[in-house]
């Protein structure tokens, strides 16, 4: 991680999916709070996870405020009641991080309706109302950042992605359409499409197939390996601190290359 701090002195940041001790939601939580931020962390796992995960958050020098709420962001109206109980906290929001997101790998014909309405909820419900929710507060402040965590499946596709792909396709077309509508209002809405990285999924999944694990990277990732969640939260931390507010609207898609074949 850069060492920087001060960058996000005073700001506010709500991040969702912040529970997992190997996840790209819990590496930008940390590393906004060590540039200053306050932070406050959003997941529907466990209690201990979230304080474990604010814990650490609260070990840098230049955190400001920490704390935690659970939500189930596939529970209708979850996000906004997580805008709701963040404004109530800290009584502002300059930075969205919607980062929670959960796959289906399941091949094409097998999804029932049950999946289909919870990966919707969660990668691209969840995102859209939390943005329409946090944009009073941003207006009233004169501005904000919105960042949105999609992925590479939302350019390419895969086995057993097409779900996931579509609700990720999704995200990138919302994140250019929320830009469009405010960007006027000095509201900064981009989104990054991570590729293979190594989060605890990745971990589990790679060690019930490492061979073929090493041929996929080979194959498809000119880098050779898997990137890690503190590249991903340092790009979200370019986004939440960057003076260079024409950058509107945009993707950035970071996998090593992923996507170049």
């Amino acid at each position: 991680m850069n060492n920087e701090t001060g960058q996000l002195a005073g700001k506010v940041t709500v991040v969702t999916g912040a529970s997992t001790q190997k996840g790209i939601g819990n590496a930008i939580a940390k590393r906004f709070a060590q540039a200053g931020a306050a932070v406050f962390l959003v997941a529907e796992g466990t209690t201990a996870q979230l304080e474990t995960a604010r814990e650490e958050c609260r070990s840098y020098p230049a955190a400001g405020r920490i704390e935690y709420g659970i939500f189930d962001l596939a529970v209708r109206g979850a996000a906004e009641q997580m805008i709701q109980a963040a404004v109530g906290l800290f009584g502002r929001i300059d930075i969205l991080v919607n980062n929670a997101g959960i796959r289906a790998p399941y091949d094409f014909g097998d999804y029932s309706h049950d999946v289909f309405d919870k990966v919707v909820a969660v990668n691209l419900a969840a995102p859209f109302f939390a943005s329409q929710a946090v944009l009073p507060h941003m207006r009233k402040q004169g501005g904000g950042r919105i960042i949105n965590i999609a992925s590479q499946m939302a350019k390419v596709t895969y086995t057993k992605r097409g779900l996931y792909g579509l609700t990720k396709a999704a995200l990138v077309h919302l994140t250019k359409s929320i830009a469009y509508e405010v960007g006027h209002e000095g509201i900064m809405v981009n989104s990054i499409s991570p590729g293979p990285i190594n989060t605890q999924f990745t971990i589990d999944r790679v060690a019930t197939e490492p061979e073929e694990a090493q041929r996929r990277l080979k194959t498809y990732v000119p880098c050779g390996r898997l990137g890690e969640p503190e590249e991903i939260a340092d790009v979200a931390l370019f986004l939440a601190t960057t003076q260079a507010t024409f950058l509107q609207g945009e993707d950035i898609c970071v996998d090593g290359g992923y996507t170049t074949h």
